[in-house]
């Protein structure tokens, strides 16, 4: 209990005694109708008028009508006295004051006492304090150490596995995701929500290489559901790795054709196919030759982290170096994946490093160069990364391009 609670009970109670108890207490005048009153007089009217026919016809004399005129003018004074004479409420039921003002203040007291928490008022800001923050990279750590814990105690558990796989993915922990994607594909067997983690957890922990087992987990998943979003996506970077420009670019069609038209998504889809198709056209001669003089085009960087930024970060943090369009398709170019425990590091990007063989280097003259920290090892920045940009860079020229990371993604 502490003095706030207090105070703000007191304040409430006094409130509720000031709206109950005045008109309780009040002197409350209770006066006759005043119909009685023309009840009475109405009476004594027609009592007159039979008197002054009883007088008129004989039936008295004028000694015996006075007599009675004045008892009834008597009696009707009386009677207007006694209807007129004001009456105080009895004062016993002011005991009632005196039992409000007992009984309030103790039954709220009470109903607090065996229903409430007192350290609600003190506790409020921590409460709302804790609400507002996201979970340290230590609490989610934790959190995903209890549920693998749990999933030994519970090896059949298929949501949980599910679970532990995109936390696994989530953190850039790519081997553990395999194996905790493993475990969930031999519990649900054949479905394509399933076998699509699991087909890009091996390709993100064999350095994106789609080939092999990956694809083939694709190509399982597009037999089971032909028009899943993902395992087309999958299937044309597949495809793609492999040089096969026109069965890449089949796939991009069919999914540009489910995108629903306000995706965002839909625009640099269809980009990036008429980037692609220009591309497969481009085979005359006369156009080669600016391609071949790029053919050895590379980008030596130095990443570094601006010092401001450094406690922000863990050592685990995935860092993205990748080379994108300066406009068009922001697919990218060529890109590397490290860690920020690897800051500050010198990398070199070529065409080794494209994800489609329509896109790389070779194929521009200048381009954007960024390096890019996430805590979720995501490959779509997101707001609050850390982000370091370069534009233009030449691919064609020999030089190294010194980037700092000191700026964060809104």
């Amino acid at each position: 209990m502490n003095v706030v609670f207090w105070l703000i009970a007191v304040i409430m109670i006094l409130i509720a005694l000031a709206i109950i108890l005045p008109p309780v207490w009040r002197e409350r005048k209770i006066r006759v109708s005043d119909d009685l009153d023309q009840r009475n007089i109405k009476i004594a009217r027609d009592r007159l008028a039979e008197l002054k026919a009883n007088r008129d016809s004989g039936g008295i004399n004028q000694s015996q009508y006075d007599e009675q005129v004045a008892e009834l003018e008597q009696g009707l004074s009386d009677d207007l006295e006694i209807a007129s004479q004001p009456g105080k409420s009895p004062s016993q039921g002011r005991w009632l004051v005196y039992v409000l003002v007992a009984v309030i203040p103790v039954l709220s007291v009470g109903l607090y006492w065996k229903l409430g928490h007192f350290q609600a008022v003190s506790h409020s800001d921590e409460l709302n304090q804790a609400g507002s923050q996201a979970p340290s990279p230590e609490a989610i750590r934790k959190m995903v150490t209890g549920l693998a814990e749990k999933l030994k105690a519970e090896p059949n558990n298929l949501q949980g596995w599910l679970m532990l796989g995109r936390s696994y993915k989530a953190m850039g922990e790519h081997p553990q995701a395999v194996d905790a994607f493993a475990h969930a594909y031999q519990l649900a067997g054949e479905k394509a929500d399933v076998i699509l983690p699991y087909a890009e957890a091996l390709a993100l922990a064999g350095n994106n290489q789609w080939q092999g087992k990956p694809e083939e987990l694709v190509a399982k998943a597009l037999a089971l559901e032909p028009e899943n979003l993902n395992g087309l996506w999958f299937a044309s970077m597949a495809k793609a790795q492999q040089g096969d420009k026109k069965a890449a670019i089949d796939y991009l069609r069919k999914l540009e054709v489910l995108l629903p038209p306000d995706s965002p998504d839909k625009k640099q889809l269809h980009d990036l196919i008429v980037s692609s198709d220009k591309d497969m056209g481009n085979a005359a001669p006369a156009k080669s030759a600016p391609a071949a003089t790029l053919s050895g085009a590379s980008l030596t960087v130095n990443v570094s982290l601006a010092v401001a930024l450094q406690q922000t970060v863990s050592p685990e943090d995935t860092v993205f170096i990748y080379a994108q369009p300066l406009s068009g398709p922001k697919m990218p170019l060529a890109i590397i994946r490290k860690q920020v425990k690897d800051l500050p590091l010198s990398a070199t990007l070529t065409d080794a490093e494209a994800m489609m063989p329509n896109m790389k280097l070779s194929n521009f003259k200048q381009v954007r160069l960024l390096a890019r920290i996430s805590k979720s090892g995501g490959a779509i920045p997101q707001t609050g990364d850390l982000i370091g940009v370069i534009e233009p860079a030449s691919p064609g020229e020999r030089q190294e391009y010194k980037l700092v990371i000191s700026d964060q993604v809104k």
